[in-house]
């Protein structure tokens, strides 16, 4: 029915061994886990069964369930052995039933596995890895447990536990006749949508009568006629367990999709059905249900995970909870400042109480807490209560959000309380807020598990509550009846009723485990340490290193590591008979300058494990205070640090040479960076350091002299950094650059084949044991044989690893290892068709520009030695495309369109194209070599004073298909919208050692620029094109354009000027509006020029726009705006200080972040005089930010549609994605047994 509208998130899936293909089943290497601390057994994930353990672990914390089929003996169901004999009749599946329950209560293992289960149902690998509802599986299983047990004692085992009946009753208003008819259940299905909670939902179904009246009456068999009439339903008998599952996904017919109903909908530990019982003459207890397993979906209604919450009514597991704090305790401690108040209800109800609105919005309330604490509700709140809106939905008693739940306002009970009351009695209304009606945690303390897979913890009675709404909420209740009382004996008692078969299989199990445990165990207590002798080292160059030789003075000795140090101290007396004096044991560690001491081992008692000496460690052995005479300084502080000192050589007669010679030098990292003077033998000078953690292989920084007193460590030197030294006078040009990069990866020891070739084959994959140096044609060869597939495949056949995104990437060579072909251990590749190339061809993918996206290349195999123009002409013949108005651009690591590959004669190999390389074919023809082909537009800010006419002039006299966007809306004055209008002139052609006045002179002859009348060129500024909107300013007009190194995608843009200007290399340009007071908008815009020289402070910019309005600095506001964004950030000192104390010295400027100020940037500027609010937007940033969120929904359905329309793609294809696959019903196949 479902199909796998419930297929796990991928955060959520077992990535356990169980969960990948049957065959992994005999794999009996992997010891399983010893049961934890609550001594109860989860259950494996097998990829998608999550459904299945939550109904499981239900069915075994049944007791009576689970105690009547164990009183089901081999006499009536048979027994496994015979399972295979064709005459035998074997009820398998209650057979696996027994066997799993007396797991779950007596094998000593951290998860049970339900494979053996699984294939009593006839299910394969492909169902055990889709996900189905739980709901639906309830009853089929009853269902397939029904048709089992036909013939046997235990026939109406269900019907027995869970069988009820409702009687639905039409009662004619004229003779009182009575109609009814009764109907059986093993379940109620009960509605989400508009009900409070259960009992609501009760009481509508059991409670309310329908009239049969007016247009629709009913007509009465005993009268004969049509009349009014009454409708009711009602519960006849109860079952002893009563189940009830929640209609939470429903389908919207006006949206046509499905939706998962995540309201609120409480329900009690404790509820009395006898209003809902036709018959009530009993006593109440007979009516009395207690809640014993709730069984959670998490996700949404495509996607997502079940666990569930249980009541462990015999007490077979270690529930342990800390003690809570108590109520009253809590409630009479007054908070004494605002350091103390952490409640967050505290904090948001005064917020709101504040508030003169009735209701803010759920973002601005965000806004405000950050606003009055100083800390956003993700950093001090979200880690304990969730997110803020998650935490409104829990306290619906003193919140109310709308029914978007995008506003919130306080009930008003809590609105009309006086916010010293509220202090005063926060917390008391916090605790009677966190207790919904009905459940309670004062009845002997019951023992409750959340019960996730593997996975078991305790927690208490009202983590419930937490499960009322949600992603994560209540799917299905499981309740039993008040009376039904446990015997003493079974108490804590895991054997009881056990058969006697099944308990001595249970035993002989966990002798095995516990023998396997301890070979295990003793296998794996011991590792080997390093021993450094300390006489046999020397300490030179700021570090230790051995006197003679490594193996002289480095012993290798295998340890116990359940054995303590002072063992370890013995053993190590005992192997050096000359030893005298005291021996100090400390760990050490090589490093690139030595070897080094970090700190002694103290603790004799303590054992090897608890004194966290590791496997493999190197352990220094000496006198605990010199080596060879010096005195060792030890510990991570005075680490050595091997650093790369870059300095002029100096000749025999002093003078110095023009080159830079590179030296090793070892210096302590508390060692102060002044050192490096002294170390070379050199006068004062500067020092220069290029960290080797940075990207950028010439970011050189200048150590100021005040920090020449700071240690390596503080400047943040580490080993391998580069350095260099020389005189104040010498000369910048000959600094170096150099990188350096470091790798690291994480090995595993196998490696994923899927089939790709189109054979049939049984197995769709296969995990092969590899290492490193294994050669890629052996793993091919065990592939296709594990695989089963033809022998022909291994003449035609290659390996491509598999992206994360399921693309196949290029073949790898036969006869490389995977080290040399780059492949990762634990990652996937495919066993594809078609021969790999040679070390002599590359394998490319190629694809269309118009037609970028995954799935769209094409791929060829070339020869290196191909000319660009030759691989042209392969790569149009094979999509089909005619024509010589084509070249290639290389696709960059964004999925776009690159350089171009301009020399055509070049080979692919002077060109530095690689295999895996997609090339796109471009329309068009290059420019010849030295020149650039770039796009004109024109410019001109439309809100900028005397240009308007001029504008709208433009805009009749140019096409409208060459403008990107329409002039800004219409509406109250602001900054220019998120997109620009930009008139498209037309593509200029200029050789790169133009000039940026000549570009202009030729921009103004296209044709189209004729129209502007432009005076000069000096009137034109030029603005590189990003985005569709003006980005970087070129400045200095007589600057080539190769200096600029704009590339050969570069697009530019024309602004009109009033006058001349020239901007020099400090100056930034910036777009200043003054916000009109009373009014949410600003006056036309002014350039504004700001001397950066003495730095990008906000004291500086403000100082600068107060002097440009004549205005007290301390009486403007300023604020960047974000068009994107339509948002505006207020830049103020106070952000500057902030920054100070957690930013780095360099990064306290407006050019770094949050603010990134650039050439272009609109600042808005406030007058505090006439206007002192906080609000820096406009009535066009509301609508902007409505159509941005509209958009956004848009595209969000937009991406549901396609992504139900094209779910098949990739499973068509072979790739490992996780497409939404067909629905499919959930079936468990049962024998006859008649």
């Amino acid at each position: 029915m479902f199909g796998n509208l419930f297929e796990e998130d991928k955060s959520t899936v077992s990535t356990s061994q169980y969960g990948r293909g049957k065959k992994l089943k005999t794999n009996g290497l992997e010891l399983p886990a010893p049961r934890e601390f609550t001594n109860l057994s989860g259950i494996r994930n097998q990829g998608g069964t999550c459904y299945l353990s939550s109904l499981l672990q239900t069915l075994h914390f049944t007791p009576e369930f689970r105690e009547a089929l164990f009183s089901l003996g081999p006499e009536e169901l048979g027994s496994l052995e015979d399972k295979d004999k064709p005459d035998a009749k074997v009820r398998i599946i209650p057979l696996q039933l027994q066997r799993l329950f007396a797991q779950l209560l007596l094998l000593d293992q951290e998860a049970a596995s339900t494979t053996d289960l699984t294939d009593s149902f006839g299910w394969t690998n492909e169902e055990e890895m889709r996900q189905h509802d739980v709901q639906e599986l309830n009853r089929i299983l009853f269902s397939a447990l029904e048709t089992s047990l036909v013939g046997t004692s235990g026939h109406d085992l269900i019907h027995r536990l869970y069988h009820g009946t409702i009687v639905n009753q039409i009662v004619c208003k004229e003779c009182k006749n009575i109609s009814e008819r009764q109907e059986d259940f093993l379940d109620l299905t009960v509605a989400v949508k508009n009900v409070s909670g259960l009992e609501d939902a009760l009481w509508n179904m059991y409670v309310e009568e329908e009239i049969f009246d007016c247009d629709n009456l009913y007509h009465c068999g005993s009268c004969d006629q049509l009349v009014k009439a009454a409708k009711s339903a009602k519960l006849r008998k109860l079952p002893p367990f009563l189940t009830i599952s929640l209609l939470r996904f429903n389908f919207d017919f006006v949206k046509c999709e499905r939706y998962k109903d995540i309201s609120c909908y409480t329900f009690p530990v404790r509820v009395n059905l006898k209003p809902f019982c036709e018959q009530s003459e009993l006593d109440d207890m007979e009516y009395m249900y207690d809640l014993f397993s709730v069984i959670i979906h998490k996700g949404g209604c495509y996607g997502g995970h079940y666990h569930v919450y249980i009541k462990d009514v015999d007490h077979l597991g270690n529930w342990q909870c800390q003690e809570e704090i108590s109520d009253t305790d809590v409630t009479l401690k007054v908070p004494q400042n605002e350091e103390e108040v952490d409640d967050p209800l505290v904090v948001l109800k005064t917020i709101l109480l504040q508030e003169e609105a009735s209701q803010i919005p759920v973002d601005q309330l965000g806004q405000k807490l950050l606003k009055k604490t100083g800390i956003s509700w993700n950093k001090k709140y979200k880690k304990q209560h969730g997110p803020l809106r998650k935490f409104l939905q829990l306290h619906p008693q003193i919140f109310l959000l709308s029914t978007d739940e995008s506003t919130v306002s306080l009930l008003r009970n809590h609105f009309a309380q006086a916010p010293s009351d509220l202090q005063s009695h926060a917390q008391l209304l916090d605790t009677l807020a966190s207790e919904p009606p009905g459940l309670n945690d004062n009845t002997g303390c019951p023992h409750w598990f959340d019960i996730n897979d593997s996975k078991v913890h305790p927690i208490k009675e009202k983590a419930i509550t937490q499960q009322f709404q949600g992603k994560e909420s209540a799917y299905m209740l499981f309740y039993r009846k008040a009376t039904l009382q446990r015997p003493s004996e079974a108490r804590a008692n895991p054997r009881y009723r056990v058969p006697c078969h099944l308990l001595k299989e249970m035993d002989a199990a966990n002798i095995l485990l516990q023998k396997r445990r301890a070979e295990c165990d003793s296998a794996n207590s011991t590792f080997e340490l390093h021993l450094h002798l300390g006489p046999h080292y020397r300490f030179f160059n700021g570090a230790l290193h051995p006197a003679v030789s490594q193996t002289e003075s480095m012993w290798d000795l295998t340890f116990d590591k359940r054995k303590t140090l002072g063992d370890l101290r013995q053993s190590i007396f005992q192997l050096l008979e000359f030893w005298e004096g005291d021996m100090v044991l400390s760990v050490a560690k090589r490093v690139p300058a030595g070897l080094h001491v970090y700190h002694t081992l103290e603790g004799d008692e303590l054992t090897l494990c608890e004194a966290e000496v590791a496997d493999g460690e190197d352990i220094f052995v000496w006198n605990g205070v010199e080596v060879g005479g010096v005195q060792i300084q030890t510990g991570f502080d005075c680490e050595p640090l091997l650093l790369h000192i870059l300095h002029l050589e100096l000749s025999g007669e002093g003078s110095k040479s023009e080159q830079l010679v590179e030296s090793p030098h070892v210096f302590p990292a508390n060692a102060e960076v002044g050192t490096v003077f002294t170390a070379l033998g050199t006068p004062v000078g500067t020092i220069l350091m290029n960290n080797v953690e940075s990207a950028d292989e010439g970011c050189w920084t200048a150590i100021p002299k005040e920090d020449m007193k700071k240690t390596f460590r503080e400047q943040g030197l580490r080993n391998g950094s580069l350095i260099l030294v020389q005189d104040s006078d010498t000369d910048n040009s000959l600094l170096p650059k150099q990188g350096r990069w470091t790798n690291s990866m994480n090995e595993l020891n196998w490696l994923e084949v899927k089939n790709f070739c189109q054979s049939e084959s049984e197995e769709k994959q296969v995990q092969i044991a590899v290492s490193m140096h294994t050669v890629v044609f052996d793993i091919r060869i065990k592939a296709i044989k594990e695989l089963k597939l033809m022998k022909e495949l291994a003449e035609n056949s290659c390996l491509r690893p598999i992206d994360r995104n399921g693309k196949l990437l290029c073949p790898v060579p036969d006869t490389s290892t995977l080290e040399e072909a780059e492949v990762k251990m634990g990652s996937s590749v495919g066993l594809c068709l078609g021969k790999p190339p040679t070390s002599s061809q590359l394998f490319l993918f190629f694809a269309l520009e118009t037609d970028i996206h995954p799935g769209a290349e094409m791929e060829v195999i070339v020869e290196e030695t191909l000319s660009v123009r030759d691989c042209l002409k392969i790569m149009l013949q094979k999509s089909g495309q005619q024509g010589e108005m084509w070249h290639l651009r290389k696709m960059d690591w964004c999925y776009e369109a690159g350089e171009p590959l301009c020399e055509e004669d070049a080979t692919l190999k002077e060109l530095m194209i690689r295999s895996g390389d997609t090339l796109l074919l471009t329309e068009g023809k290059l420019p010849p070599s030295g020149h650039l082909k770039m796009p004109i537009w024109w410019y001109q800010p439309a809100r900028l004073s005397g240009h308007r006419e001029g504008w709208d002039r433009l805009n009749c006299a140019f096409s409208q298909g060459s403008i990107w966007r329409d002039a800004p809306t219409q509406g109250a004055p602001g900054p220019e919208p998120a997109e620009v209008s930009l008139l498209y002139l037309g593509d200029v052609e200029i050789s790169e050692e133009a000039t940026l006045v000549e570009l202009k002179s030729q921009a103004m002859a296209l044709p189209s620029a004729s129209k502007l009348a432009v005076q000069s060129t000096a009137l034109l500024r030029v603005w590189t094109v990003e985005s569709k909107r003006p980005s970087r300013l070129l400045r200095t007009n007589w600057r080539q354009l190769k200096e600029y190194r704009l590339g050969r995608r570069a697009e530019l843009c024309l602004e009109l000027l009033q006058k001349e200007e020239d901007l020099g290399p400090r100056d930034v340009l910036l777009r200043t509006q003054l916000r009109i007071p009373g009014e949410r908008a600003y006056s036309v815009a002014t350039d504004l020029v700001w001397d950066t020289t003495r730095g990008w402070t906000a004291g500086s910019l403000r100082q600068r726009v107060a002097d440009v309005y004549s205005l007290p600095v301390e009486k403007i506001e300023i604020a960047k705006y974000f068009p994107e964004k339509f948002e505006w950030l207020p830049i103020s000192s106070w952000n500057q200080q902030v920054a100070k104390r957690k930013k780095k010295k360099n990064q306290d400027t407006l050019q770094g972040g949050p603010y990134y100020l650039k050439d272009g940037d609109t600042i808005g500027i406030k007058n505090l005089l006439f206007d002192d609010n906080d609000d820096f937007s406009t009535i066009r940033d509301d609508i902007g930010k409505e159509n941005q969120k509209r958009l956004a929904q848009e595209k969000k359905k937009s991406r549901e549609v396609q992504r139900a329309q094209s779910s098949d793609v990739f499973s068509n294809a072979g790739m490992p994605t996780r497409p939404r696959g067909p629905e499919a019903s959930l079936s468990i196949h049962v024998a006859s047994f008649r």
